[in-house]
């Protein structure tokens, strides 16, 4: 087949999965009269550029990659807000929480309250700084290797250090959201601790930008029904808030998004 052709048919893949937020090859054969196996082989190259993420029976959007935590921080400043502040209510005096590498945590670090008396453990040097001054605030910052992209310690020595803590709350990063696989990220060792931090702590609660849902990346964090919480931000449309509360996931919503 002219190699044109197929790259056109390809690109209308690519709208397809970036207007739907998912594509199903069977749909995908019917609409251009092809096979599924040609449908499949469009996906799989598609994959193999980066442009989706194979699933069964169709293909789901890459998980949204901006780089570093410092200029992640900077994208989506006033959604990442809005979530810090309703993650920030999740923390009271007397509290041990853990704050994992995350744009949106930073946000949750700054909107805590003055005269909070939670213990505070993180591995992200952006978020000890955003703390810096606190002085009701007992802050413990995990140690090892800073990832450059992760923006937090999360080797080997990384991990060894969490074996130490028993969390009452642990506020999780993701780089993905997916109904079937769950909270995904970029980095296998990020991964790996990200799982080791929510086995420490008694509650585990996530808070993601829409752009991030229905988003997958390669590695698999935690399945939804693991989450104790999940905070959804106002853009969130209200097809895919109800699909997560089919799951059964625990939907925390901002005070101004009460509905």
């Amino acid at each position: 087949m002219n190699e044109l052709l197929i790259r056109e048919r390809q690109d209308v893949i690519l709208e397809r999965l970036h207007s739907a937020g998912r594509v199903l090859a069977a749909d995908l054969a019917v609409e251009f009269s092809v096979s599924e196996d040609t449908i499949r082989r469009d996906l799989r190259d598609l994959a193999a550029r980066g442009l989706c993420e194979r699933v069964y029976g169709g293909a789901l959007p890459v998980a949204p990659q901006h780089g570093t935590l410092g200029r992640r921080e900077g994208r989506d400043s006033a959604e990442k807000a809005a979530l810090g502040r309703v993650l920030a209510g999740e923390i009271e005096d007397g509290m041990s929480v853990f704050l994992d590498a995350s744009s949106t945590n930073i946000a949750a670090a700054r909107a805590l309250p003055k005269g909070s008396t939670a213990t505070i453990v993180t591995n992200a040097p952006a978020i000890a700084a955003a703390l810096d001054g606190r002085e009701a605030l007992t802050v413990i910052m995990i140690g090892g290797i800073i990832h450059r992209d992760v923006g937090g310690a999360i080797g080997t020595k990384s991990v060894a250090e969490l074996e130490r803590f028993h969390f009452d709350l642990c506020l999780l990063g993701t780089c993905g959201l997916d109904v079937e696989a769950g909270l995904t990220c970029f980095h296998y060792e990020d991964a790996l601790f990200k799982r080791e931090a929510a086995t420490r702590a008694r509650r585990v609660i996530t808070a993601v930008t829409a752009d991030k849902f229905a988003t997958r990346a390669p590695c698999s964090v935690l399945a939804l029904e693991a989450l104790d919480g999940l905070v959804v931000s106002a853009r969130l449309p209200s097809d895919v808030r109800a699909t997560l509360e089919e799951t059964g996931v625990t939907l925390i919503k901002p005070a101004t998004d009460r509905r």
